[in-house]
């Protein structure tokens, strides 16, 4: 099968070191054929076409978290008031968006991730709403069914309806590059049996799924003691005073069985360095949403702790009610502003291949003979180390090169 050359200042592979002066080889379906140096890539292609780039190529990014459908409140809530009070206004104002405006947010965002180089997503949906776009635009990754309710007939009615429902939003599935899985919302606002079934679930069917974990103290204080900002909140909103567990935080999630391989733990900016032990241990995935917290709580992710527990963590932006776009390459940017001890080549690959492993995806985000992950390119020149380069031009046109094909 024909290949097409590209020759490159640097390449970011994903997965292991920077190149420099390489050349990757791509055939027709978008699958890397050769990669390495180009003395030694170029003269193993002799006779195909060479494309020069004055820059980095890199492969597309994994936004391994976010909320696509709620891309029509961007701007509509303010920062830095906490949880309890953000998640007011995005109930209240959720209500006064129009189908029309829904729709039209989700095609300008999905568009922008295209355009930004994004390739996989974890997309956490209530209405299904962004799925048959994502898949227009080539996107693939999770599209992870969320499911809410402390009403335990109630939320394992939902859970078992969740097909039905599917059916009637989404009749006929568009792609097989977006997986499906439905997903507990929080330890704290589901009823640990529904919990558990969508847990035990997607375990018996070989899938990921995907759950928000110590993403706040409010949260904390909920699950362990009863009481706190959000208990109070819930009971004026929802009318409802469930039974809460009083249970250690990371003990309550490991019983329900929510510490495993198969399940992607987003967040954890108010987890302890015992806590992120016990995640690395168990083999969870870990999604930061770094600027999505600083939004919310004026808070980070402890980035250090988590790296030290062993912990390779993906990258997810969150919604665009508590963040100003979906680009995972600039969270890596935020945390390379805010932790630079942290080598900037490490924060490449939490955008791309850390996020393809924790979707499952291997044949992504990296660049590696037999992977298809899509390639880009910024240009310009290099005068620091390419991982740097690329985090230091957020704002460049990012071009692509090659298409990833399912």
């Amino acid at each position: 099968m024909a290949v097409t050359l590209f020759h490159a200042d640097h390449v970011l592979t994903g997965d292991g070191p920077a190149i420099a002066d390489a050349a990757v080889a791509v055939d027709e379906t978008g699958t890397v054929r050769d990669v390495g140096a180009a003395t030694e890539v170029l003269p193993r292609n002799e006779g195909a076409p060479i494309e020069r780039v004055k820059g980095v190529v890199f492969p597309g990014l994994v936004n391994a978290h976010t909320h696509i459908e709620l891309s029509a409140l961007r701007g509509k809530i303010a920062a830095g008031r906490g949880f309890v009070p953000w998640v007011d206004d995005l109930i209240t104002l959720r209500t006064e968006i129009t189908a029309e405006e829904d729709s039209e947010a989700i095609e300008r965002e999905v568009s922008a991730l295209a355009a930004s180089g994004t390739v996989l997503v974890g997309d956490i949906t209530n209405t299904l709403s962004a799925v048959t776009t994502l898949a227009r635009h080539g996107i693939g990754g999770s599209v992870f069914h969320e499911v809410l309710g402390v009403d335990r007939t109630a939320v394992l009615r939902r859970v078992d309806g969740l097909r039905a429902e599917l059916e009637e939003r989404v009749p006929a599935w568009p792609t097989q590059d977006l997986a499906y899985a439905p997903a507990p919302h929080t330890l704290f606002t589901v009823h640990p049996d529904a919990i558990r079934a969508l847990i035990d679930g997607a375990k018996n069917r070989g899938i990921r799924t995907s759950i928000h974990l110590a993403e706040h103290p409010p949260e904390r204080r909920a699950v362990e003691h009863g009481d706190g900002p959000f208990v109070e909140w819930f009971a004026k909103r929802a009318q409802q005073r469930p039974e809460w567990p009083k249970k250690p935080l990371f003990d309550y999630a490991e019983e329900l069985g929510v510490l495993a391989p198969n399940v992607l733990c987003v967040h954890l900016t108010d987890a302890r360095e015992e806590e992120l032990a016990r995640v690395a241990k168990s083999g969870t995935s870990v999604v930061l949403c770094p600027r999505s917290n600083l939004f919310i709580d004026a808070k980070l992710p402890p980035l250090l702790a988590v790296l030290a527990a062993g912990i390779e963590p993906a990258l997810g932006t969150d919604s665009l009610a508590s963040n100003t776009s979906l680009d995972v390459l600039a969270e890596a940017r935020a945390l390379q502003e805010r932790f630079p001890s942290v080598q900037p080549l490490r924060l490449v690959r939490m955008a791309t291949w850390n996020g393809a492993r924790a979707l499952g995806r291997s044949e992504a985000g990296r660049i590696a003979k037999g992977s298809n992950p899509g390639l880009y390119a910024v240009e310009g020149e290099i005068k620091t180390d390419a991982a740097a380069f690329l985090l230091g031009n957020v704002k460049a046109p990012r071009r692509r090169l090659s298409e990833r094909r399912a």
